[in-house]
């Protein structure tokens, strides 16, 4: 065993705690001044940390719902293409700062994320727009000093995350991806019995996520007033049409919100499927319990339904084998065989082999919907003012995107691909290097 898998476990739970594991990734503990372009450093737990949202939908809301409420933040700004979007971001901002005693509250609101990154008083932007729009959103946010918390998956293709990656590291930020599994005790648990061997040498991961994207069929309907369906796109073709699927419908007055998430991410060309939705995080975990984070992935990847493979079929080198399919249920979750026993992890669900594998407190049920729990952003919050990584930087973030986004590439191709996860190419496959990137439209490009 490796010394880096004999950390303790006490020590394993309060690095993933507090995030105090990027520290390895970052040596420089540079602080936000180091940056021309940066906003003021916050090395004091007394100064307040002012964020902007961009992209105002569902799952924006629920990150609304926690980082509101973190002492010594400011929602400042949100942007949407979406007018009656950012009417109700602004509403819930007003009204949540009013409740708390406020008696004048102002929240600027924009179309363009361009206009809010601009501002020198914003620290740091919560990015959570369709996938995407990510890359180009966070590389311009780094490129304007600003820290980021983005929604996972982290780009919609390999080359993007290559990219912001070299960005985050150019420009010095702090980038955290919407991994909240990561800061959950019963995963931290399962990815610490892993590496600390407890389970003996790991032979088999089953991830259940579901299915690759398919291809856009929704019927053409007419854009809504109110939104730049052109911004929308970004670098997207024009050949995308406006389904009212892709934004789902919500009103003020009466308040109705999303009855159903974005189905752009279900389709091929504006998403990755459950593949990368669901993926990103239990593949992530399967990463993370192999020790791959950031360096590491698969070495041939195999898709269901060729020769023998019933299932999607990752080989490591270090002998793993990761499938993804369904197991005791249809609950998205990991499940992990070593030589010494099994077990089992989904959200609010931990089932082991032994007794001993279970985890020594069980936690508390709650209804707080699982992206609103404060515990990830907090890390965020105390990596902007430290200038250390949080506990899921950029690194770990595009190798767990790589992962899924390489099943992704296998299932469109019908035949096994070889890939080198050290140099992130295909080995002498130039159908398969050709989807790692599609071809932005007129006037987008990654400028790092």
């Amino acid at each position: 065993m490796s010394s880096e898998s004999k950390i303790s476990r006490r020590d394993f739970l309060k690095f993933s705690a507090i995030g105090a594991a990027g520290a390895l990734l970052v040596p420089t503990g540079l602080s936000a001044a180091t940056s021309t372009k940066s906003s003021k450093s916050k090395s004091s737990a007394n100064d307040s940390i002012n964020i902007g949202f961009i992209g105002l939908g569902q799952q924006a809301m629920h990150l609304l719902n926690g980082f509101i409420t973190i002492e010594g933040v400011r929602v400042v700004a949100g942007c949407d293409v979406y007018d009656i979007k950012r009417a109700r971001f602004e509403k819930r901002v007003k009204d949540y700062y009013t409740n708390k005693g406020e008696k004048k509250c102002t929240v600027d609101l924009y179309e363009d994320y361009q206009e809010l990154l601009a501002r020198p008083d914003i620290d740091a932007v919560v990015i959570a727009t369709p996938d995407h729009q990510h890359a180009l959103i966070a590389i311009a946010a780094c490129k304007a000093g600003k820290d980021v918390y983005l929604e996972k998956p982290l780009t919609l293709t390999i080359y993007e995350g290559q990219q912001l990656r070299k960005a985050v590291r150019k420009y010095n930020r702090i980038l955290q991806v919407g991994s909240q599994q990561r800061s959950d005790a019963e995963f931290i648990h399962a990815a610490n019995l892993c590496r600390e061997g407890e389970l003996g040498k790991i032979n088999l991961i089953k991830v259940h996520v579901g299915g690759s994207p398919t291809p856009y069929t929704l019927p053409k309907q007419e854009v809504p007033a109110g939104l730049n369906w052109d911004k929308w796109l970004g670098p997207l073709s024009e050949e995308f049409y406006y389904n009212s699927d892709l934004n789902p419908i919500i009103t003020l007055e009466p308040e109705q919100n999303e009855q159903l998430w974005g189905a752009w991410r279900w389709y091929k060309g504006m998403g990755g499927g459950l593949m990368t939705d669901w993926g990103a995080h239990m593949f992530d975990i399967a990463q993370w319990a192999m020790g791959k984070d950031g360096n590491g992935g698969p070495v041939e990847i195999i898709p269901a339904g060729y020769s023998y493979y019933d299932h999607l079929t990752y080989k490591y080198d270090n002998g793993t084998t990761v499938t993804e399919q369904e197991f005791d249920g249809a609950k998205q979750g990991v499940k992990i065989y070593g030589d010494n026993g099994w077990i089992q992890v989904c959200r609010g669900e931990f089932i082991a082999s032994d007794p001993k594998f279970m985890p020594k407190a069980q936690k508390e049920a709650s209804d707080m919907p699982y992206e609103t729990k404060v515990g990830h952003y907090q890390t965020f919050i105390n990596s902007i003012r430290s200038r250390i990584d949080p506990n899921v930087p950029v690194e770990t973030g595009h190798t767990s995107c790589t992962v899924c986004n390489l099943g992704n590439i296998a299932n469109e191709l019908k035949r096994p691909v070889v890939w080198n996860p050290i140099v992130e190419k295909f080995m002498n496959d130039p159908e398969a290097t050709a989807l790692l990137h599609y071809e932005y439209r007129p006037g987008y490009s990654l400028d790092v």
